[in-house]
């Protein structure tokens, strides 16, 4: 694994030893997350746990409840719910953002049509001779009917 695959929380790099010395944890901490399905790392060919940042972050969040005296089930929901709660927040703000955004546009484009029918008015109004074109032998509707032969 090249070095700037350490940069990538999501790369599988620590074996569990490793990560157990990293958040201060013994490594049966961290095998009791695997065990309860809380947290999956990802087995090498040799069938070792390889955890990864993200997932050494959550069990260190999980383990400060633990201390806190939660179960360990328990912290785990609440550490998930927790990061429900900031992708809902983050999805919210994303749609508030786009709704701004397509109300700005909504209102120029009410705007500019606004002004294209203030454009176009006086031409309707000044384009014709004002007179009425009818085709012959067709009455106007308040005046007398046309003469018959």
């Amino acid at each position: 694994m090249g070095a700037e695959n350490l940069e990538d929380e999501d790369v599988p790099a620590l074996t569990t030893g490793q990560a157990a010395g990293v958040i201060g944890v013994q490594p049966a901490f961290l095998r009791s997350l695997d065990a309860g399905q809380m947290l999956r790392p990802v087995r090498s060919a040799g069938g070792h746990r390889r955890w990864t940042r993200r997932q050494l972050a959550l069990a260190a969040r999980v383990r400060a409840l633990f201390d806190e005296g939660f179960t360990l089930t328990a912290a785990w929901k609440v550490v998930s719910l927790e990061d429900r709660v900031d992708e809902v927040t983050h999805e919210r703000d994303l749609a508030r953002a786009e709704l701004e955004r397509t109300r700005r546009e909504l209102a120029r484009v009410r705007r500019d049509s606004a002004e294209e029918v203030a454009r176009a008015e006086p031409t309707a109004r000044t384009g014709s001779s004002g007179g009425v074109h009818r085709a012959p032998g067709l009455r106007d509707a308040t005046g007398p009917a046309p003469a018959t032969a």
